[in-house]
């Protein structure tokens, strides 16, 4: 079989700073094939050569045997490429159809909108897949899953030959990802070929045919996946070897809880939590969506406030009304989305990295202490392994991996007792995501009571030394790591 794609020795350097070394890519029609590798290892560089965003500045790009050096955005998508990135490309406060219909009428050269054209052109796009989404609907009003279904069925509307997808399931549910497996083997059966980039080893086993891994931007195999393991992929995407561990507290549990919940609850949300963390706990949370979890880490840290119930800080009754007093008690909270809820993106790395601890980095009169700004974010970046050359830079052009690390920088400097983590891990790369839990292991082992929320069991089970299970807003199990994982 003649490939759909051949990228060639494909090189492209940022001013000193090699992103790609020579890597070649190979997809064949009707494939679904993975692109895996560590935050910063080219991935989306590569991807943006392919759609033409970047030229390269070395190397050669086929797509149905005809041969491009430099290929533009336009001739990418006349020749069948399209591209689905984390955020979708839609337009919240348009309606479906108009999501769908517009940009496909405007490449047709139409002046007018004409309404029934909308109606037909969005029905037409949405049975290619077969799903049924109102498309009178407004985008904003949807759910993560349909808003990607949405932009694949857009991406057909051109006849897509290959459809890159870069971590499709970062937001989805377990029951949104098998949904999302059967459209992409409904894909695959009309021909149509899949460049599927994600971290999550075990959905790379699941849909993926065969893999490319890439590390410091070049090529370190080409492989069918019947071929890999989990050890083998995460040995070729990181280099080493990471061995799974477990965690127990060896703080006495005898003595006094740092936070202790009693019949904690939030009208509509979560209702009679009882629950006490000790020094040296990290205790998991996970739940279904709708479980409540995240209702409960926010009402806490007292971004919405408990309603009902009592909570109690190193045995001090204690009422968190806000973010400030919760900070003020020493407990801090890293939320789901780093992006707009724990970054400030058009600020430096530096000043990311400060900004919870300005205060105590002041001279006389209120002026900020240069040096010890400085001692501060070098000790951060040095501690946490911090990848960023420049601290100055905007913390935007991090990884993912780097970004949530800069953001635990920000509590850890605060020095808290309790530490709240919603998702941590979620969109970053296996090497960045095992020194996150050594970081969150290393503060438990000083006496910190972490809460650790996933949905990733293996992730709870290989971190924390209980885990609580939520249903509806109810707690149904609080057990230690021993028991879980027997009754599992």
């Amino acid at each position: 079989m003649e490939p759909l794609i051949q990228m060639k020795e494909i090189s492209k350097n940022f001013g000193g700073v090699k992103a790609l070394q020579k890597v070649n890519l190979t997809i064949f029609p009707g494939e679904v094939h993975c692109l895996a590798g560590e935050n910063g290892c080219g991935k989306s560089t590569l991807i943006k050569v392919l759609s033409g965003v970047h030229t390269p500045d070395h190397g050669e790009i086929f797509i149905n045997n005809k041969r491009y050096q430099k290929l533009s955005t336009k001739e990418s998508i006349q020749a069948g490429i399209q591209v689905i990135y984390q955020d979708f490309s839609v337009f919240p406060n348009l309606t479906v159809k108009e999501n769908l219909a517009l940009g496909y009428e405007i490449s047709d050269k139409k002046k007018l909108v004409n309404w029934k054209r909308f109606d037909e052109i969005a029905k037409q796009a949405l049975q290619t897949i077969d799903v049924d989404i109102d498309i009178n609907k407004k985008v904003e009003n949807l759910s993560v899953a349909d808003k990607q279904l949405i932009a694949i069925a857009r991406s057909l509307l051109y006849n897509a030959k290959l459809i890159v997808m870069d971590e499709p399931t970062t937001a989805l549910t377990d029951k949104e990802v098998q949904s999302l497996f059967n459209v992409i083997s409904k894909l695959k059966t009309k021909g149509i070929s899949i460049l599927f980039v994600s971290h999550k080893l075990e959905e790379i086993f699941t849909i993926a045919e065969r893999a490319t891994i890439l590390r410091n931007g070049k090529n370190v195999t080409e492989a069918h996946i019947k071929d890999l393991d989990t050890n083998k992929l995460v040995y070729y995407m990181t280099g080493r070897e990471i061995k799974e561990t477990t965690y127990e507290s060896e703080f006495d549990q005898n003595q006094k809880p740092l936070l202790k919940l009693n019949n904690f609850g939030l009208k509509y949300m979560f209702k009679g939590i009882d629950l006490e963390i000790y020094p040296g706990d990290i205790v998991g949370v996970t739940g279904t969506l709708g479980s409540g979890r995240t209702e409960f880490a926010e009402a806490i840290f007292g971004i919405t406030p408990s309603d009902s119930g009592r909570m109690e800080i190193n045995g001090e009754e204690v009422k968190i009304q806000n973010p400030r007093q919760a900070i003020k008690r020493k407990i801090v909270y890293v939320p789901e989305d780093r992006l707009t809820k724990g970054l400030i993106l058009e600020q430096s790395i530096e000043r990311n990295i400060i900004i919870s601890t300005i205060g105590n980095l002041l001279k006389t009169f209120k002026v900020i202490d240069v040096k010890k700004v400085k001692h501060s974010v070098d000790y951060w970046i040095k501690n946490l392994g911090i990848v960023a050359m420049f601290p100055k830079r905007n913390v935007s052009v991090l990884s993912g991996g780097n970004q949530q690390k800069v953001v635990l920088s920000k509590w850890l400097a605060s020095e808290p007792e309790i530490l709240i983590l919603n998702s941590p891990t979620v969109g970053v790369d296996i090497g960045s995501k095992e020194e996150i839990h050594e970081v969150i292991k290393e503060q438990a082992k000083k006496g910190m009571g972490v809460i650790l929320i996933s949905d990733d069991i293996p992730e709870l089970k290989q971190n924390c030394n209980k885990i609580v299970t939520m249903d509806k807003g109810r707690v149904i199990s609080i057990e230690n790591i021993k028991e879980y994982s027997m009754s599992r």
